[in-house]
């Protein structure tokens, strides 16, 4: 590998996809945990510019005359104005090797991450599920943060491992979500169930043994508090009418 052009990494921010098999960029390339991102040049794949000036040595990458290496910006303002943040998560990455710099970032040669920020809606909602997701991204023994409007949380460090603030704030937003899924789930007045095979009824009261549903306007109709389940995949309170009485 070629001395680098600068005596230390060069720090930029970027955008990945978060996979179930860890980070790729957003054309799909995968980024390997441990080892880093070398950029080649895809315009040396294709006939029609083999042998014009565009095309140079595979070794030669990043080039000032193609577009070739692994883009950074210099900040996440750019990142948020295009709207590439919204594709994946972001974070700051290491640049080093050739490095070719523009107006708002850089073109290196190589690359690796160095810090991690999560978007909450991420994130999976159950404590555990997110650390199975985190396994993933501990791996690269990058710094990892939770985003949040009113600072970034430290999740996760390679020297001390998952940090408290972060955990309670998960813990925290976790139990919210649940919250707000056991109230959607209590049957009340004004919710809607589904009669298979009949229609849509309103539910008009409740108690802990029966509910009493309007149908069509007109029908009142009283159901076996027990038998009306919640469907997890339509999202909505469903009942069989051959149980109603």
């Amino acid at each position: 590998m070629k001395a680098p052009d600068y005596v230390s990494a060069i720090v930029g921010y970027r955008v990945w996809r978060w996979e179930a098999t860890g980070l790729q960029s957003l054309n799909g390339e995968p980024w390997f945990p441990n080892r880093p991102f070398v950029a080649s040049c895809r315009a040396l794949t294709l006939e029609t510019v083999v042998g014009t000036e565009a095309a140079h040595k595979m070794n030669d990458v990043p080039q000032a005359k193609c577009t070739c290496g692994v883009y950074a910006t210099k900040g996440l303002d750019h990142l948020r104005e295009t709207q590439y943040w919204r594709q994946g998560i972001h974070g700051k990455v290491n640049l080093w090797g050739t490095v070719v710099e523009h107006e708002l970032g850089w073109r290196a040669q190589c690359a690796y991450p160095k810090a991690l920020f999560l978007p909450r809606d991420r994130l999976p909602f159950s404590l555990a599920a997110i650390q199975s997701r985190l396994k993933t991204l501990i791996a690269y023994r990058a710094e990892i943060f939770v985003a949040d409007p009113n600072g970034n949380i430290p999740l996760w460090a390679n020297d001390s491992g998952y940090d408290s603030a972060g955990l309670d704030y998960l813990i925290k937003t976790s139990k919210q979500y649940y919250d707000r899924c056991r109230q959607e789930r209590t049957l009340k007045k004004g919710d809607r169930v589904a009669l298979r095979r009949v229609g849509i009824a309103v539910v008009e009261q409740v108690d802990d043994k029966d509910l009493q549903v309007v149908l069509r306007k007109k029908y009142v109709l009283k159901i076996p508090r027990n038998h009306v389940v919640w469907d997890q995949q339509n999202m909505r309170w469903e009942a069989s009418p051959c149980r109603f009485f």
